[in-house]
C-alpha cells in the first residue's frame, strides 16, 4: 500500500488579534535572506538581534517577562527623528510582519499621508472619538496619544478585560504612518491566521471571542509557506526610472506647447 502523506493538525483562528504569537520565524528568516538583514551568531543567547544592510534600523527579540518582547528602533533621517517601535509577547507575527515588510518594501510609498485609522473605519470598527478605534467585539483598541496640534505615541492593545491584557503594540510619534496602516490594515484583516500550537497558545478559548476550525493539512504545505514568503518578498525590486523621451517625441512635445 502506497504510504499515507504525513499531515500536520493546523488550527485556523478569528479574530487574528486573539490568535496567540505564532512562530517568529515568520519575520525573522525573510529579513536575513530576502531583505539582507544581519544578525550575530551567539546561540548561548535566548534573543535574536537583526541590522538592517544600511544599519539605520535594528530590530531585537529578547525574552522579557516585565515588557515587550519585540523592539525596533530606527535611525534618525533627513526629516524624521529616531523613531521606534515594540510589541508584546503574544503580537501575532503576522502583525508585526506588515511592518516589517512595509519597512523594507523597495517600491517607494506613496506621497498622499497614511490614516492608519482608515482601514479600522473600511472593517466598521466603531469610531470612540479622542478613544480611538475598538474591534468590533470590544477586545481590541487602537488610539493616538496627544492632540491633533501636538500628536503624540500610538498604542494597539489587546485585552480580554480591564484586568486580562493579552498584548500592546507601540509606535512612538515619529515613527512613520504608512507602517502603522500596515499593522492596522492588518489588524483589521477578517481573515483567520494559522496555527500549529494548538489551544494551549490561545488567549482564551471563549466561541463567543474566537473561532476555532481545525483541519488536517499536508506537512509541506506548512512548511512551504514560509518558502514561499522568503521568495515573494525576494522577489520585490525597485521600479525601472521612466524612459526617456525619444528625440521625437521630444519635438512633439515642443510642438504642442507651442
Amino acid at each position: 500500500m502506497p504510504e499515507k502523506p504525513n499531515t500536520v493538525e493546523v488550527d485556523f483562528i478569528a479574530p487574528r488579534h486573539l490568535a496567540g504569537a505564532g512562530d517568529p520565524t515568520w519575520i525573522t528568516v525573510p529579513l536575513h535572506r530576502a531583505c539582507g538583514w544581519s544578525h550575530g551568531n551567539d546561540p548561548l543567547i535566548p534573543r535574536v538581534v537583526l541590522s538592517s544592510p544600511d544599519q539605520k534600523a535594528l530590530l531585537r527579540l529578547e525574552p522579557n517577562p516585565d515588557g515587550q518582547w519585540w523592539t525596533l528602533h530606527h535611525a534618525q533621517e533627513p526629516g524624521r527623528p529616531a523613531w521606534y517601535a515594540t510589541f508584546g509577547a503574544r503580537t501575532p507575527v503576522e502583525l508585526i510582519a506588515a511592518v516589517t515588510d512595509a519597512l523594507t518594501d523597495p517600491v517607494p510609498r506613496p506621497k498622499a499621508p497614511s490614516d492608519p485609522y482608515g482601514w479600522l473605519r473600511r472593517a466598521d470598527w466603531p469610531d470612540h472619538g479622542d478613544d480611538g478605534f475598538v474591534s468590533p467585539d470590544a477586545t481590541a483598541f487602537v488610539q493616538r496619544t496627544g492632540s491633533p496640534e501636538d500628536p503624540g505615541a500610538w498604542f494597539v492593545t489587546a485585552a480580554l478585560g480591564p484586568d486580562r491584557p493579552v498584548w500592546q503594540a507601540r509606535f512612538s510619534e515619529h515613527a512613520p504612518p504608512h507602517l502603522i496602516t500596515a499593522f492596522t490594515k492588518a489588524l483589521a484583516n477578517p481573515k483567520p491566521v494559522l496555527r500549529t500550537d494548538g489551544p494551549r497558545a490561545l488567549a482564551t478559548r471563549d466561541p463567543n471571542l474566537v473561532t476555532r476550525n481545525t483541519t488536517d493539512v499536508l506537512a509541506v504545505y506548512v512548511a512551504g509557506a514560509l518558502e514561499e514568503r522568503v521568495r515573494r518578498l525576494a522577489g520585490r525590486s525597485t521600479p525601472s526610472p521612466a524612459p526617456l523621451p525619444t528625440e521625437r517625441a521630444h519635438r512633439a512635445n515642443r510642438g504642442r506647447a507651442c
